[in-house]
């Protein structure tokens, strides 16, 4: 006799397995069958109806802290950062940051919360969630993160970033909240270089970081180059100190869009760099007018992924949540319309973004952390055409949401 299981699903389609129906048996948090054969009975058993299952989606890049702050703030640093080759960027965060001088824990909770309770409905159960600390902003959005990791747990994976947005040099003392964020247990280290006054500071802002990561055992998370400038060279140095620091791996550039903008012979051998020291990418094309040569990328192997960056706030007005939306955004800014490209979106949401977390058990096969959603739709076309809510998702081996709404 077969030895009762945790959840089953029956009826699954898998990607690029159109023609196969599989059952896949849960149990403990984790996936132990996947076949075409009957897996046992279970406590809890669904029907996918010949519909695709797949990895829950995941998301490497949101600013958690300021979600639903779009309404406290003019439109004017929309209109510098969303301008033409971006050369208004660096305004545009000093135009944002005004939101800080009110940062108070408890209306950012309440923001955050229905942030992910978004997520859970819409299958994003893991997120990398930066908080702003500075000057102005303080611990105050580490400490709401803080409590609402802890709320969600199970339910939304969080990991905390502790990010220096208006700078190190800059705002001098920064490095000791950075660190005392990290202390009261945020995640990973993060950084964004490029908003210093001067190359020398750009490189003392990431050495400061590292040696906070190298402290702390940290990954690290730093947004680079974000602005049209061709001669904006952060990203070579993060790549250039992860080498020497000997993080490879554990580091991850955001944004980049100046790459858009290099010459081919520079891009190329920056390119290697960020190959050798296994350096990620998170891009969100759908933030501002440039981004980075994805397509590049992917032929040379590096690894590349989509964040939703931004939720209703003075960078971006939309949002919700959802990783498809923003797969489906991609699929026509980065104009990957292939059904290759289609499934190459797809990992960018789901494996791909996984990886940049060092999430190494986010996948779809036996032994692995069952963290799944089942759609109501059969294939990855008809996923990001519609980007609906998944019928069901699963986090940690556990119905968290069905049909739209929590459990």
């Amino acid at each position: 006799m077969k030895t009762k299981l945790d959840l089953v699903i029956n009826n699954v389609c898998l990607r690029g397995e159109p023609d196969s129906t599989y059952h896949i048996g849960v149990n403990e948090g984790k996936i132990v069958a996947i076949s075409k054969s009957d897996v046992g009975g279970a406590e809890v058993e669904l029907d996918a109806e010949n519909n695709l299952v797949t990895e829950s989606f995941v998301n490497p890049h949101l600013h958690l802290d300021k979600v639903f702050t779009l309404d406290r703030l003019d439109e004017l640093a929309l209109e510098k950062y969303h301008q033409n080759q971006m050369t208004g960027a660096a305004t545009a965060i000093e135009l944002a940051s005004r939101v800080k001088t009110e940062y108070h824990r408890s209306w950012i909770v309440e923001n955050v919360r229905v942030a992910l309770r978004w997520a859970a409905v819409y299958g994003n159960t893991h997120i990398r969630a930066f908080a702003d600390v500075d000057s102005k902003a303080k611990l105050e959005g580490v400490l709401a993160l803080l409590e609402l990791k802890e709320e969600f747990r199970n339910i939304v994976d969080i990991q905390i970033v502790a990010f220096p947005q208006d700078g190190v040099v800059k705002e001098p003392g920064t490095d000791v909240l950075v660190r005392e964020a990290m202390t009261m247990g945020a995640d990973v280290v993060g950084g964004i270089p490029w908003i210093e006054h001067s190359d020398i500071d750009a490189q003392t802002h990431i050495d400061t970081m590292f040696a906070i990561a190298t402290e702390f055992d940290a990954p690290v998370s730093m947004l680079v180059d974000d602005v049209g400038n061709s001669e904006s060279r952060t990203l070579e140095m993060l790549a250039m100190t992860t080498k020497k620091v000997g993080w490879g791996g554990r580091v991850l550039a955001h944004h980049a869009r100046a790459m858009a903008l290099y010459p081919d012979n520079y891009h190329s051998n920056l390119v290697k760099l960020l190959k050798d020291n296994s350096i990620g990418i998170v891009t969100d094309p759908h933030t501002g007018p440039l981004h980075v040569r994805v397509k590049d990328l992917l032929e040379q192997e590096v690894l590349v992924c989509l964040g939703q960056d931004d939720i209703s706030d003075a960078y971006y007005p939309y949002g919700q949540n959802n990783m498809l939306e923003i797969a489906f955004l991609a699929s026509h800014l980065l104009w990957m319309t292939t059904k290759v490209d289609m499934d190459c979106l797809y990992d960018m949401i789901t494996t791909s973004a996984a990886r940049a977390m060092g999430l190494s058990k986010h996948k779809l096969q036996v032994g692995c952390i069952a963290s799944l959603v089942v759609l109501d739709v059969p294939n990855t076309i008809e996923s990001l055409r519609f980007h609906r809510a998944p019928k069901y998702v699963i986090n940690n081996g556990r119905i968290i949401a069905e049909n739209g709404e929590l459990v």
